[in-house]
This record gives C-alpha cells, structure tokens and sequence, in this order.
C-alpha cells in the first residue's frame, strides 16, 4: 500500500512569487512564512513533484486561514481545481477562518464541491479562556454533519517558542472534542501532547475515541522515542503521518521512524493506511 500524507499546504502561484505583497492584511502570514529559506511555499505542481520523488502516493492538502474573506475562497478554489486535475493524487480540506461571518457557508461550498474535510483551523493569537472552543464549535458541527475530519493546529504548551506556537488551553480543546462525541477530529503535530493524558482513568481515551493524531514537524518538535510512547498509550491505528510541506519532506520521518524501532507493518500503518481508511481515499495503491 502506498504512503499518505495527510498534513501538506499549497499556495496558488502568485501568492508564491510575491508573498510580501500579502503581508500588511495578513500578519498571522507574515509571521509564519516571512522567513523564504526556512518557510518555503508550493504550488500544487510542486507538492506533485516532491510526491513523485519521496514515492508518495497521495496527500491531503490545504492552504491558510487567512484574515480575508477572498483569500480564502481564491486558496480553497485553487486546492479544487488541483483535486481536478490530480484527482488520484490530492485530496482537499477546506482551510477557514472560524473568525469570519462566512466561514460555514464557505466550507459547506467546498465540501458540495467534493472535498473530504476541514482544516488545517488555526488561530495564531492568544484567545481568552473559552472563546476558542466558542469559535470551533461550529466547524466541528459541521464535520459531524458532513460525516468529515475536522483537522486543527495545536501545539505542544510548553518548550520554546517559534512562528505560529499559540497559547491554546488544553481544557478549551479537550472539552471541545468532549462535547463533539461524533465529530472526528484530526489534532495536528501530536496534538500538542494531548494523547498522553489516556494515562489518566479511562474517561480520557473514551473522549478521545474518534481523535487521531498527526506527525507533521515532529522532528522538529519531539525526539524520535515519541512514537514509541504513542504507540504504547494510544495505539498505532490513531496516529496518521503528516510531513507539514513543504516545511519538511518523508525522508526526515522516515530516520525517525526507523529509530524508533518501529516495524515494517507499523510503519505502514503510520504512513498511510491509517489515513487510508480514514478517508476510504484512495482507491488504489498506484505509486
């Protein structure tokens, strides 16, 4: 079976060749992608040829909630038409801004139009105790209804800062998730650590039944011995591979994957049948 990504981002090309254009309307943009070297860009091409070279079979991707209700749309119209053109290949999730009148009739247009989920939802600055999870709610009634993944940057609440490292509440995100029995969510790198609390009695691994995990920037963000501690409190099956490109390509996880001294039959699982049958996409094993 072939590798999935399931944590890409793509950009339509004009957004790519003149980025600073975009900046003074969208700050959360500039902090995160005003460094060119360590915060490249891609177009769907060139999300296809890093596919081709890391023999990678498909990829989800998606692009940034911008602050601006015609950014999104022009992002999310691009990442349809690149579904079109490579339907084997990439698979879109409607990338919103929960801040935006709009956003639910933006992601139900994208979801009519055969996309498979949301995400990746971000919000890059500090939120009061419970007004993110006010903002959420909706998207992930959304998901439910749809039957899709609702995928959400976290971060890990400790350790050192970087470019887009929020101040989320881990009660706010756990008690969302609580709250959506029926929503499956998708946690971005690790889930900021969420999983490791199933350690607790079992109302922790029962609320996070229908929540899997992602990898992307973990080696950036955690040491190769954090599969190990996954595997043995979460289970193989709720982890989904995620490289985060352009930030990072396969081969930086899989030396951390084999480091970790994970098996084969693992490592398959990991790297794309989990997310496989997550998404019952695609159809084949072709590359």
């Amino acid at each position: 079976m072939g590798i999935i990504d399931v944590h890409t981002h793509i950009f339509p090309p004009e957004i790519c060749l003149d980025r600073e254009r975009y900046y003074p309307r969208e700050p959360a943009f500039e902090l995160l992608y005003q460094d060119k070297r360590k915060a490249p860009l891609s177009t769907a091409e060139g999300l296809i040829e890093a596919m081709d070279r890391a023999r990678i079979q498909a990829s989800v991707t998606f692009g940034f909630p911008w602050s601006q209700a015609d950014l999104i749309r022009r992002s999310n119209d691009y990442i349809l038409k690149a579904m079109g053109r490579y339907p084997e290949r990439i698979l879109g999730f409607a990338c919103l801004n929960p801040e935006l009148p709009d956003t639910l009739k933006e992601g139900e247009r994208c979801l009519q139009a055969g996309m498979k989920g949301l995400g990746e939802i971000a919000i890059y600055r500090p939120e009061t105790p419970g007004a993110w999870k006010e903002m959420i709610q909706p998207l992930a009634c959304l998901a439910a209804v749809w039957k899709v993944p609702l995928l959400l940057h976290v971060n890990e609440p400790v350790g050192h800062w970087y470019p887009g490292k929020g101040r989320l509440p881990f009660w706010d995100l756990y008690d969302l998730i609580k709250a959506h029995p029926k929503t499956l969510f998708i946690l971005a790198h690790w889930g900021g650590g969420l999983w490791w609390y199933q350690l607790l009695k079992r109302e922790v691994k029962e609320v996070l039944a229908n929540t899997f995990f992602d990898t992307a920037a973990s080696p950036f963000l955690y040491r190769p011995e954090v599969y190990e501690f996954a595997l043995k409190i979460m289970g193989e099956e709720k982890i989904l591979f995620g490289s985060d490109y352009p930030l990072l390509t396969l081969n930086r996880y899989q030396r951390e994957l084999d480091q970790a001294g994970l098996t084969r039959e693992q490592q398959g699982r990991i790297l794309g049948e989990n997310t496989r049958r997550l998404l019952d996409w695609p159809s084949s094993a072709r590359h």
